[in-house]
């Protein structure tokens, strides 16, 4: 998709700063929709219409993760979060209400752009099934499936819902089974930026996927924590 046909809605109560972002995105090509309510944002969102969702959290009416859980329901674009508090309880709940992304206000439009390109991309890709030729299509251990190309999982014969993020996570880890991958890889690999040593994304992440995969969440057996190193996805553990 190119730059030019990408419809973006912002959620944003503070007109100054939605201007300035509309105002910044718009030149690049972008076609920008503002809605400064959480609860108007839902009852006129239109799917169909909307490639990305830039969600502000404080929002009145219904506040951003409110938004972000309907929104999701009806939604498998990427949905980035804009937040002024530094909370990690924020980030984790948004993220785990469906949230790609999430950047902390203040912050520099070109910055927002490129963090909304890269999303694009990443969703563009899915979409057309971009990848490298010599990558399997599908990776299967026992009785767990994953398909690229379909970006389904099925385990015990059952689909798996995930979102994007969670089925590009458990693929890298599959992907390279049998080896320890640190939160730096990873996050290197998902966000395309170095990995600051703070951001939760990646635990968030995985212990999603534990429980949605079945795995014991205390003492998992499957996509296990190898402490000072990483993540292994463990080959031999799904029957």
């Amino acid at each position: 998709m190119e730059a030019e046909n990408i419809r973006l809605l912002l959620v944003e109560d503070d007109l100054r700063l939605a201007q300035l972002v509309r105002d910044y995105i718009e030149p690049q090509g972008f076609t920008v929709t503002v809605q400064h309510r959480g609860d108007q944002a839902v009852t006129e969102f239109l799917p169909q219409m909307t490639d990305i969702v830039i969600l502000d959290l404080m929002l009145p009416g219904l506040d951003g993760l409110q938004v972000c859980q309907q929104l999701r329901q009806q939604f498998d674009g990427p949905i980035l979060i804009l937040t002024a508090q530094k909370s990690d309880i924020n980030h984790v709940m948004g993220l785990e209400l469906g949230a790609d992304d999430f950047v902390t206000k203040p912050i520099e439009p070109p910055v927002l752009l490129a963090r909304i390109r890269a999303l694009m991309r990443r969703a563009n890709s899915q979409q057309h099934g971009i990848e490298v030729s010599t990558r399997p299509h599908e990776l299967q251990f026992g009785r767990l499936s994953i398909n690229l190309k379909a970006q389904q999982v099925i385990l015990d014969d059952q689909i798996i819902e995930l979102t994007t993020q969670e089925f590009d996570l458990l693929w890298l880890l599959a992907e390279n089974a049998g080896t320890v991958l640190s939160r730096d890889q990873i996050f290197s690999r998902m966000r395309g930026i170095e990995y600051n040593g703070m951001d939760r994304t990646v635990d968030v992440r995985i212990s999603r996927l534990r429980k949605k995969l079945l795995d014991n969440t205390d003492q998992p057996k499957r996509l296990k924590t190898v402490w000072g190193k990483g993540y292994l996805f463990v080959a031999d553990a799904w029957g």
